[in-house]
Parts: structure tokens; C-alpha cells; sequence
């Protein structure tokens, strides 16, 4: 028998095609998924490490500095020394988009509470210069302790407003994991389960629109931006794509990923989308089973 969906995420049937697996997934406790920092350790030898102490991690073939385990390890010493970073899979999505290289000029946009920060950071090898933009001042400092206990020396944290970082960066790369209605983290937050109220989302969606807009006119000509939510709503998702591509010259790059997902919305609620919107990535718990989430990658045009 078909189970009976919350009352707010009814509104995304239309969109979701395997409605059932979708609604399972929700339903089932979230996974404990880690990521190996590399700056201090290697994959293998972290598996090694866990394992004489009788912990089991299980590697992903197309993500091989995660792992995932059935038995609780953030309260171990490799966690306190900054061995890995507890963080859901589909988390790592966004930053492999945005795919940062050693000596590159990079900025995280709204950093706190720093998983993709920090992984940015692993993957530029500590080389080059990472700005991390935090405005709130208690997320700042879960920020800056994530940033020490993971070793990275190449971050830069700054407290603007998002959409009021000062302009002239000429950054390489530019994350704008924007603050949204979260829906894709319901599996870890009850109060979720009924999805976000239309008040928030058109809230957040206006503060998406200044937040891309932004993060795109800090990119040099030829840089790359991603915008990622952890939410399933259009109108924070392909909508903001959208408004982008209407106010500048920018291009979707599409997203080919190593797993089965959604394409970008091209139509929602009788509003229709640019074409090249079909090149986001829609995740949904049923594809990973973690976390949902949206990825665009865009590329600044001359």
C-alpha cells in the first residue's frame, strides 16, 4: 500500500517519480556518513585505524575519501584530532562541482558550520586562498573551530552579509551553499516532516536571488560558481538558477554525476524555466540514502 505523504511535501508527487522509495527513505534513520581528512590522513589508513578498533567503514566507489559505518564515532579520538568530519554524502556534491584546485582563489559564501569549507580546503591541498564568509557570530565560531581541528591553514573567515561582500574579488571559484528551507534534512530534523511553510519559502528565495547574484559578480570571467540548497522546493532551486541567467551572462554546466538522480526542473506550478536548467541536479534521500539537495554549476561568460 502506498504510504500517505506529509502534507507539505505532497506538493513535489508531480516531480518525484519514484514516490514511494522517496517517502521510504524518509521514513528510515539516517546513516552515519564520514569524510577522511586528507590533509592529516589517508582513506585506507583511517579504514585500518577504525578497524583494530573493531569499527567498520564502508567505502563509496565514486567518493573514496567517504565512508559510511553503523556504529557511532564522534565521540573518538580520530574525530577530536580532526581525522574526518562527520558529514553526510550528499554534502560532498557541491564541492566536487565546484571541483577548487591548489593555488586558486576561492570563496565559500556562507560557510558555517564549515564541512564543505573544510573539504574545499583538503582539496586545494592547503594551498592557495580560501575565503570563508560567516555573518552570525555563533556560527562563526563552530566555523573557526572546525577550520582548527582539521588543520587547514589556508582559510581566511569574514563576517559579511552575504549579499554585501565587497566586490573586486576576481575569485576562481565561488560556493554559495545558500541558508534555505532545509527540506532535505527532515530525516534528521522532525520538524521538517511536514515540510517548510510557503511564508519561509518565499522568504529565503528573496535572499537566494541577492545571494547568486553576488557570489556571480565576485567570479572572474571564466570562473566557476555552484549553488547548492539542501532543500526540494523550486522556488528556491531552479528558480534562483533561473533569475541568474536572466540578470547575467552566465551558462549552466550541466552535472554528469556518478549516481542516479533527478535533472533540474525545466516547469513548476505552470512557470517555465530555461532549458539549460535540466543540467542541475536534483538528490533525493531514495538516490543515496542521505540527505536531499539541489547543484547547479554555472559557468561567468565575456
Amino acid at each position: 500500500m502506498t504510504k500517505m505523504a506529509p502534507v507539505g511535501l505532497d506538493r513535489y508527487r508531480s516531480i518525484i517519480s519514484e514516490w514511494d522509495e522517496f517517502l521510504a527513505a524518509c521514513d528510515r534513520p539516517l546513516p552515519t556518513d564520514l569524510r577522511t581528512n586528507t590533509l592529516r590522513i589517508r582513506p585506507e589508513d583511517l579504514r585500518v585505524r577504525f578497524a583494530h578498533c573493531g569499527i567498520a567503514l564502508e567505502p563509496f566507489a565514486w567518493e573514496p575519501t567517504f565512508f559510511r559505518t553503523a556504529q557511532p564515532v564522534g565521540a573518538t579520538l580520530e574525530h577530536w584530532a580532526g581525522l574526518f568530519y562527520l558529514q553526510e554524502i550528499t554534502q560532498s556534491i557541491p564541492v566536487a562541482a565546484l571541483d577548487p584546485q591548489p593555488g586558486e582563489l576561492v570563496l565559500d559564501l556562507c560557510a558555517a558550520p564549515g564541512g564543505k569549507t573544510t573539504d574545499i580546503a583538503a582539496r586545494m591541498q592547503n594551498r592557495g586562498r580560501l575565503v570563508a564568509n560567516e555573518p552570525n557570530g555563533r556560527r562563526q565560531q563552530a566555523l573557526l573551530a572546525n577550520v582548527n581541528r582539521v588543520g587547514t591553514w589556508n582559510v581566511a573567515i569574514s563576517e559579511y552579509r552575504g549579499q554585501d561582500f565587497p566586490l573586486g574579488g576576481g575569485f576562481d571559484r565561488v560556493l554559495v551553499d545558500a541558508p534555505c528551507s532545509a527540506e532535505g534534512t527532515l530525516r534528521k530534523e522532525s520538524s521538517l516532516r511536514n515540510g517548510a511553510s510557503p511564508s519561509a519559502i518565499r522568504r529565503l528565495a528573496r535572499i537566494q536571488e541577492m545571494l547568486v547574484l553576488r557570489g556571480f559578480d565576485l567570479l572572474r570571467v571564466g570562473g566557476r560558481l555552484v549553488y547548492s540548497t539542501c532543500t526540494f522546493a523550486p522556488e528556491e532551486n531552479e528558480a534562483i538558477v533561473a533569475h541568474l541567467l536572466e540578470c547575467r551572462r552566465a551558462r549552466v554546466v550541466r552535472l554528469a554525476l556518478p549516481f542516479p538522480c533527478a535533472s533540474g526542473l525545466t516547469s513548476w506550478n505552470h512557470l517555465r524555466y530555461p532549458e539549460e536548467v535540466a543540467g542541475c541536479a536534483r538528490i533525493y534521500p531514495h538516490h543515496l540514502d542521505s540527505g536531499g539537495g539541489f547543484v547547479a554549476r554555472i559557468e561567468r561568460l565575456a
